[in-house]
């Protein structure tokens, strides 16, 4: 199996012993990203909406690293510390993907790095 990691400045660095995507031959294995902003790697100022669109704006653009897209994604992992506030992280979906959606599995957690309250990883088929 071919292994190749994946990194792009367009998205946030990776802040432990990880990258920020794996490619095994057509499978992309993005790992986990929360609201950080690239540029700063400070969590992006706003409301919870613009958290969850900061999130799939560093994973469109790890996909995009790796030469696909998100819409690419076969299946996607959201954590919340809050699952009251799935409604919207659907509505930002919305504006990320098309049907067909890919599958996706929302876990309420008790915390998530840097004491935010969002975060989601994906699998991409190329």
């Amino acid at each position: 199996m071919n292994r190749k990691p994946i990194h792009t400045d367009d998205a946030p660095a990776a802040i432990g012993t990880y990258s920020q995507a794996i490619q095994a031959d057509k499978l992309v294995f993005l790992s986990g990203q929360i609201p950080l902003v690239p540029e700063t790697m400070e969590i992006v100022a706003g409301d919870f909406e613009a958290r969850v669109r900061q999130v799939f704006s560093n994973l469109t653009a790890v996909a995009e690293a790796a030469g696909g897209h998100l819409c690419d994604a076969v299946k996607i992992t959201v954590y919340l510390t809050n699952l009251d506030d799935f409604a919207t992280v659907n509505a930002v979906m919305e504006s990320f993907f098309e049907p067909p959606y890919p599958a996706r599995a929302a876990v309420g957690v008790a915390s998530l790095p840097k004491g935010v309250d969002v975060e989601a990883d994906a699998v991409l088929i190329l």
